[in-house]
C-alpha cells in the first residue's frame, strides 16, 4: 500500500508533514509506503533534519505549486496542475497511490477529489466525514461542511456513507445513525428533518432517531447525519468548546499537580488530533482533509486513518453500499 501526502498543507509545512509522515512509519513497522508532496528541496532538509532518508518506503515527488488557504478552490485547482493537491490526488487516480492526505485548503481538497477522482456511481452529494469524541468513544458526523444545501434522500446517503466507513475504520460491527435535531419526536424540526426521519424510519438502516445536540456527547449513535451547515457549525463549536473549559479548569486548580494530570488526559481524548483528519466519502478514492493547524501527531493519525480505510476496502464497500439502494439516490 501507498499513501500519497501533501507535504505543503499544514500552517508549518513542510516540517508538520515531515515530522508526521516519519512518526506514522516508525510506529507502524512497514504496513505501508509513503510518498511526500511538494517542495522536494524543502522536504529533503526536513528529513536530513529528522535523520531520516528516501527509501523503499519513503520518496519524494516534487510539486512546484502550492494552493494558499483563501485562494478560490475551484480556479485554483485548474490553473495549479503542479500544486501538491493536484500531484498527489493524480497519483491516487493513476493507481500510483492508494489514499491521499491533505491538510490544504479544504475547498481546494475537496473540489480536487471531485475533478480528479469523481464521484462514485449514484452518488449524489460526497460528503466530509468528521469524528466528534463522545463519552463512548468517537461518533462519524456527516456531512461536516461539503453540502450546505441538501434534501432528505441526500442525508439518507449520508447515512449509508458513515456506516461503512464506522464499520470499516472504526470498527462498529452494526453503527447506530442518528439524525441531529431540536428534539426527539419524528415530527420535530424542519421539512428537511422530518422527511428524512421517515425515509431513515423506512429504510433498512439501523435508525435509532432524532438525537438532540445535548446527547451528542453522551455517545447516542454512531453515526450523526445532518447538513453540511448545520454539521460545520456543531464542529467548530466542539472545536472551541474543550479549549475554553479545560482553560478555566487549568487557572482553577494551577497548583494541584493530579488535577492537572487529569485535565491533559481529558484534553486529550477530546484533540481533534488524536482522529487526524476528516474523510471526502463518495468519491472513488480515499481523500482525507487534516485541519490546517494540525501538529505532527494529527498528521500521523491521518495516514493511520488511510492506511485503514485501504486496508479494509471502504470504498468498495461504499460502491457496492450504494449500488444497492437506488432509493437514497
Amino acid at each position: 500500500m501507498r499513501i500519497a501526502l501533501d507535504a505543503m498543507g499544514t500552517d508549518h509545512h513542510p516540517a508538520v508533514e515531515v515530522e508526521g509522515a516519519v512518526r506514522a512509519l516508525r510506529e507502524t513497522n512497514g504496513e505501508f509506503r509513503l510518498v511526500l508532496v511538494g517542495d522536494e528541496t524543502a522536504i529533503r532538509g526536513e528529513l536530513e533534519r529528522l535523520g531520516e532518508r528516501e527509501s523503499d518506503r519513503l520518496s519524494v515527488v516534487h510539486a512546484a505549486d502550492r494552493i494558499a488557504p483563501g485562494e478560490p478552490a475551484v480556479t485554483a485547482v485548474r490553473r495549479k496542475p503542479k500544486s501538491s493537491i493536484v500531484i498527489g490526488l493524480s497519483l491516487q487516480k493513476a493507481g500510483e497511490a492508494d489514499a491521499f492526505v491533505s491538510a490544504g485548503s479544504t475547498g481546494a481538497v475537496m473540489a480536487a477529489s471531485l475533478f480528479i477522482l469523481r464521484p462514485l456511481p449514484g452518488v449524489d452529494r460526497p460528503a466530509i466525514a468528521t469524528l466528534l469524541p463522545t463519552a463512548s468513544g468517537p461518533v462519524v458526523m456527516l456531512d461536516a461542511g461539503a453540502n450546505v444545501d441538501c434534501k432528505p434522500a441526500h442525508l439518507v446517503q449520508f447515512a449509508r456513507l458513515g456506516v461503512v466507513y464506522a464499520h470499516d475504520v472504526l470498527g462498529r460491527e452494526s453503527p447506530r445513525v442518528g439524525l441531529l435535531n431540536i428534539g426527539e419526536e419524528p415530527e420535530k424540526g424542519n421539512e428537511l428533518s422530518v422527511e428524512t426521519h421517515r425515509l431513515l424510519t423506512e429504510s433498512d438502516i439501523r435508525f435509532v432517531g432524532n438525537v438532540e445536540g445535548r446527547e451528542v456527547i453522551t455517545g447516542a449513535c454512531d453515526v450523526l447525519v445532518t447538513d453540511g451547515f448545520t454539521g460545520n457549525v456543531l464542529l467548530k463549536f466542539y472545536e472551541s468548546v474543550a479549549g475554553f473549559v479545560f482553560g478555566l479548569l487549568r487557572k482553577e486548580m494551577a497548583d494541584d499537580q493530579q488535577a492537572e494530570a487529569a485535565i491533559e488526559r481529558a484534553t486529550r481524548l477530546l484533540d481533534y488530533a488524536e482522529y487526524g483528519g476528516a474523510p471526502l466519502l463518495g468519491v472513488n478514492g480515499i481523500s482525507i482533509i487534516c485541519h490546517g493547524g494540525s501538529p505532527p501527531r494529527a498528521i500521523s493519525n491521518a495516514l493511520k486513518a488511510a492506511m485503514r480505510a485501504s486496508n479494509a476496502h471502504m470504498v468498495g464497500h461504499i460502491r457496492d453500499e450504494v449500488g444497492v439502494h437506488p432509493e437514497a439516490r
